[in-house]
């Protein structure tokens, strides 16, 4: 998804929340501060932590699961060629730590149309 894209996202979800009643634009606000994940905890859990935890960070558990048994694996046999599982991980996870800022604004945008279309659907 590309810059243009998201800000259209972005715009999108400002214009539904403007038409939003006053009682629920309180609850989206409240609601936002609570879920709304921030880009540079993802990033740091994924540079020092390559074992998933960023992944449980934006609520991705199988995903993150499978990140920290690789890693757990790797560690246990290190010795007899763990390392090169070790060495897979670190490459596939590294592109996500360059692109943290997008993965994260992507995952806002979502959770928070997510929350809007909930707010509708009651009013």
């Amino acid at each position: 998804m590309d810059d243009t894209s998201l800000r259209d996202r972005e715009e999108a979800l400002r214009d539904a929340v403007s038409s939003l009643s006053k009682d629920a634009r309180k609850r989206y606000y409240q609601l936002e501060q609570k879920l709304v994940k921030d880009p540079d905890t993802y990033a740091v859990l994924n540079y020092f932590f390559a074992a998933g935890l960023h992944h449980f960070y934006l609520g991705k558990m199988v995903r993150g699961f499978i990140n920290f048994i690789l890693m757990l694996i790797g560690l246990a046999t290190f010795v007899i060629g763990g390392w090169v599982l070790i060495v897979l991980v670190f490459l596939i996870e590294l592109p996500q730590l360059f692109r943290s800022q997008k993965i994260v604004r992507k995952h806002n945008i979502k959770v928070m149309e997510d929350v809007i279309n909930e707010l509708k659907s009651r009013d």
